[in-house]
Formats: structure tokens, sequence, C-alpha cells
């Protein structure tokens, strides 16, 4: 290529020349002739030349542009038919009608032309109708990545098995740190001697060393009631599938020495920090003892947490040490402050109203402003009829006020108080939780994954039967100043009535020392019961839905509204408790419509059954024995479907573990 350039470059002066030279002899022919004659000679000689080169030049340039053209078509040819990359082409009915050897040894064959794509390959379908344009599928125990040239009907296979492999490799090798804690080991060697403990503790170790031989983690104590593990995502996968059954092992084992100890294992995993699994691993242990232990919580990068266990109800292990901490704690962070505001859940039941209450009498006891942020369309019955009351108390009433008055009076010193919920999505008005920066949580549900930013001070106890409960604890250990009105400690009584209906459900011997206080306050139980009474109609509406009841499991009750009524959460929780109150029902489920696009699910047990974890499958939550959850965009039947699925994957796992 070069030397032909090179020669077109050289041919068009040698013209020019000749051109010059004719001009040339044609004047010296007048004077000269024998020199024209010579002249003539030697431009002759030139222009031959000139026109030699320029045949050869294209001679050269045509033969070189087809063997180019050859090579390329050869390569072409080569590659499309050698090169181990499949290609195939389909018709508009998904008829294969080309592919390549190698995409016909994909599938140990000959040729598949002619055959149907639901026949080779039905994976492809779909991803065509969605119009995807690339993703990954697996083909004769082979993956490949498939490429969609739609408007060609054109796909290429991309065999990328190895590398999958070594990817799969790769995360499954990945470092996974657990955090084991005995939760109440303390508590249970209080009162033992040397030996019983000696015992104990060689009981539980041989069981986490068996434990650990079996699954090949490393193993090691780092206190007397605190162990750490490290292991790889392929043997966490193995504890998940087998449901982390060592929890079920040490309560059963411990039980049977009369002892009530249990495990709470703390998980980190997803990266590739060290220093970060620490701290996930840390944190998914706060979240399994915040939500009442003898669980495992395993928190990713991403902040998502899976919990296992968890089946059996809570143990008392809360102290009066414990109370009265907070409580100073809760007094210095009000005395630092200028006002405090105090807000419940949305569509508050008489607990969040009972505990909102006693916190700002606290506030009050310690000389600072206390106001309860309310939102008055959004309250039940039993909830107008304590504002009814508390309209005879001026002072008291005038303390309400709405989210809107909230925003305008909140500053930078303003500290919030969340009671009977840590979720911001489920506050009266989370714009307050944004707008205020000092933030105090109280709550008695179990912890779940959505919880309140970066809060001053958290007081979660899953063991109380209330919000009111432990209001009315840290009040015991306030200054003796101010002493509680009758409606403010009938108030938190009627809170502790109604989340333990009436001291049967999740009561302990603090939940009847709180009551008795109360009642040496003044609490009156008869203006409790006038607060609880019902009407005709609600109790007509809850009628019906218990009269819809069935079990589609043994043991378990679904009750559901119709299509187009609407149901409240209060009379949607009654229904549930009521069909719990049946024989041979271990758990009661309510559905119902809350608005034209919400459905919501209550949820009730007798503690056999796990009624968070269930409600936690469907983006709810709640308590083991009481929890709730609202679906949007769907229907009521569509809501039943997926919760009876959700159920059936809980008592398979139950079964497993």
């Amino acid at each position: 290529m070069p030397s032909y350039y090179n020669k077109r470059l050289m041919r068009y002066p040698l013209y020019g020349l000749i051109a010059v030279s004719l001009v040339l002899l044609g004047i010296i022919f007048f004077y000269y002739w024998w020199i024209t004659a010579a002249g003539l000679l030697v431009l002759g000689a030139l222009f031959y030349y000139a026109f030699y080169v320029e045949q050869r030049s294209n001679e050269e340039i045509e033969q070189y542009i087809s063997t180019l053209s050859y090579r390329v078509k050869r390569v072409g040819e080569e590659a499309l038919m050698e090169m181990p990359i499949g290609i195939m082409l389909y018709n508009e009915d998904y008829i294969i009608e080309w592919t390549n050897p190698f995409m016909a040894s994909c599938f140990n064959e000959d040729t598949l032309v002619g055959r149907s794509l639901y026949d080779v390959a039905e994976v492809l379908v779909p991803l065509i109708k969605q119009e995807m344009h690339s993703e990954t599928v697996s083909l004769n125990e082979r993956k490949y990545r498939v490429v969609l040239k739609l408007e060609e009907r054109l796909l290429y296979f991309f065999d990328i098995t190895e590398q999958a492999e070594v990817e799969q490799l790769y995360e499954n090798e990945r470092t996974v740190i657990a955090i084991i804690y005995l939760d109440n080991y303390d508590e249970v060697t209080q009162g033992m001697d040397d030996q019983s403990v000696s015992s104990l503790n060689s009981l539980v170790t041989s069981i986490l060393n068996k434990w650990t031989m079996e699954f090949g983690l490393f193993f090691k104590r780092i206190s007397s009631d605190k162990f750490i593990a490290v292991f790889n995502e392929r043997i966490l996968h193995e504890l998940e599938n087998n449901k982390f059954a060592i929890l079920d092992e040490v309560r059963e084992a411990t039980s049977k020495q009369n002892v009530a100890l249990t495990l709470s294992i703390g998980v980190g995993a997803g990266v590739p920090s060290l220093p970060e699994l620490g701290e996930l691993a840390q944190s998914s242990l706060d979240i399994a003892l915040g939500r009442g232990g003898d669980q495992v919580a395993i928190k990713q990068a991403n902040g998502k947490v899976k919990f296992y266990g968890g089946k059996t109800n809570p143990v008392e292990k809360r102290t009066r040490v414990r109370a009265r901490v907070i409580s100073h704690a809760l007094r210095e962070l009000m005395m630092e402050r200028d006002k405090v505001m105090i807000m419940g859940h949305k569509f508050p039941d008489m607990d969040a109203v009972g505990a909102a209450i006693g916190i700002r009498k606290v506030a009050e006891i310690n000389q600072k402003e206390g106001y309860i942020i309310l939102n008055l369309n959004e309250i039940d019955t039993s909830v107008k009829r304590l504002l009814d009351e508390i309209k005879q108390y001026p002072e008291l009433y005038a303390r309400f006020i709405t989210p809107e008055e909230a925003l305008e009076m909140a500053t930078d010193d303003t500290l919030l108080v969340v009671v009977d919920t840590h979720k911001p999505s489920l506050v009266i008005d989370e714009r307050l939780v944004r707008r205020i920066e000092n933030v105090v949580v109280i709550d008695h549900h179990r912890r779940g994954e959505d919880f309140i930013k970066n809060p001053l001070l958290v007081y979660m106890e899953p063991y109380a039967s209330s919000t009111s409960e432990l209001v009315t604890e840290l009040m015991e250990y306030q200054p003796k100043n101010g002493k509680i009105n009758m409606l403010e400690a009938t108030a938190l009584l009627a809170g502790i009535i109604v989340d333990t209906k009436s001291f049967t459900l999740r009561t302990g011997s603090r939940t009847f020392d709180a009551a008795s206080y109360l009642r040496a306050q003044g609490a009156d139980t008869v203006l409790v019961q006038r607060f609880l009474k019902e009407d005709l109609h609600s109790y007509i509406q809850r009628s019906r839905l218990v009269e819809t009841v069935r079990f589609p499991l043994n043991g378990i009750a679904i009750a559901k509204g119709k299509e187009d009524a609407i149901y409240s959460p209060v009379l949607m929780a009654q229904a549930a408790d009521t069909i719990l109150t049946m024989n041979g029902v271990d758990a009661s489920f309510v559905i119902g419509r809350r608005s034209e696009d919400e459905v919501g699910i209550s949820a009730r047990s007798l503690g056999n059954v796990n009624v968070q974890v269930i409600m936690e499958a469907m983006n709810g939550g709640g308590h083991l024995s009481n929890a709730a959850t609202q679906l949007k965009n769907i229907t009521v039947a569509e809501a039943e479907k997926q919760l009876i699925q959700v159920i059936e994957e809980y008592m398979e796992g139950s079964h497993q573990s």
C-alpha cells in the first residue's frame, strides 16, 4: 500500500513536466529542429514510463483490496461459525430459523433449526416479550449472558459459567462475624452456687462447641455471657436453611435443668471490611435484644435485616435499676430544653395517649412546658371519651396541640418524646421527627428494621405490657414535688388495661406493681370502663366480621371484611381479640379495607404462634402475640391469599426447626 501512494505522488509532477517540456520544444522547434526531435523522443519515453507506473499501481491496489476483502470475509465466516459465541435467529412465532454450530453444540444436538423456543429454551420467551436487552439465564446446566437484538430477532449467547462459578466462590468465601449472647445469664446465675454455675457453663459451652464443629465455625468465648464466631457466607446459608436450630437446642437443654436461658445472635455479613462487619454484628445483636432476645438478627450493608427464632414470649428481664437510670437521664434531657413535645403513633390508642399524658406530667414536674401532639380526626371512640373528660381540666386540655401547631412552636432546643412506637413511618406526623433533632424513644414493641435515626435516649422494653407501664415506672423516680392527679393516673391505667386485655396477656409482676401505684394515686377503674365502652354499631360491625371466620390451617382463624366496606383499625383489632377467645384458636387474623387504596391486617395469638414474624414478612410488625400490617393497592382477597402463603411458610419453618 505505501508504494502505491508514493508512485501516485510521483506521477502527477511527471505529467506536468511533460506538458511544460512540450511547450518549450514547440518554441525551440523554430530555431533548432533537431533538438526538438531529440526532446520528443525523451518525452515519449517519459510518457510511456508514467503510463506503465499507473497501470502497475492500479493492478496492485486491486489485488490488495481483493485480498483484504477475502480475508475479512473469511474472518467473519470463521467468527460466525467457529468462535465460542452462540448466535440464534428466530421468527415472530418464536421458531428458530438459524443457529451457528456452537449454539447447537450447547444443546448437544446437530441442529436446532425448525424447533420452537418454547421447547428448546422457554426461559428466553418472557425476556423477548418484556423487551429485555441483556439477561443471565441457565441452560443445560450452563450459565449464559444473553444479548437480545429485538429488531433483528437475533440472540447472542456468551458462556459465563466459569465466571459465575468464580463469583459464587467469592460470595461463599466472604467473611461473616457473629456475636452470641446469653440473654439472661446474669439473672439466672445470680442465686446459684459455684458448682451450679460451672455445670451450666459446661452444658451451654458443650452445646455450642458441638454446633460449631458441625458447621465449621471458629468459636471463642470472650466473656461470661458472650461469644464470638467467625465463618463464611456458605456456612451462613447452611445455618439459615437450618433455621438456627441452636436457639431451640439451648433453650430446651437448659429448661430441663429448670433454667430459663436463651441465646441471641447478631450477625454481620455482606461487606469485606472487618471493622464494618463487627459493627454490623453488634448492631444486629442490639436489634435482636431490642426485640426480646431468643432470636438471630442478620444485618447487611444495605440495611436489610433478617430474623430467625423469637418464637417464645420474652422473659421479664428489665430491672428497677435501669428504670431509675432512664428516669434520671430523661429528667436531665428535659432540663436542658425549652419545651417538651410528646407524640404517639397514627390512630393512637389508650396506651399511646395515656403514656403521652404521663410524659407531659414528667415535664411539668421538672418545670418544663409539655405538649401532646394529637390529630383529632384520627382518634377512636375511647380516646374521644378521654378527651371529653380532660376538658374538665382546662390546664391539661390546653396542652393538646395539632401537628401544624407543633411545627410552628418547635425550636432547635425542643425535646420530642415518641411513645408507643419507634418507627418514623408510624408517628402521627413524620415531619416533626425530621424537624426536631432531639428525640427520645419510649416503646414496648419489639424493635424492627425501621427506626428513628440518632435518638438521644432509647427506652425499649419488649418485656413490658405497655408503654403506659414503662412511663408509670419512670414517674416513680421523678422528684416528689408534683403529684399526679386522678385523671392522669386513670389514663395511664386505661393504657395498661387495653394492652393487657384486662391483665390477661403479656402481664408480668411489674405490670401489677405499676397498676398498684396508679391505683394508689387515685386511678378510677370505673372511669376506665366508661372510656372503654363500645357503642352498639361497633359491636354489630365486629360481630359481622367475626361471623366470616374460617380455619385454613389448624388453629389459625382468618376473618375478612367486605371489599367495598371501610373498617377502623380498632374495630379490626377488637374482632381479632374476640376470635382469639374462641375454642381451638391459637392465632387470629382479621383482614379489612382501611381506605380505598389500603388493606389492613390485625393479628393476635396466645403465644404459640409468633404473629410478629408473620406480619414482618408482610412489611408490618408488632409483638409476638399482637401485630399488624398495611398493604397498598391490593384487594382483600389478594391480601388473604398472601397471608395464608406467609403463614404456611412460617409453619413449615417452625416444624423444620
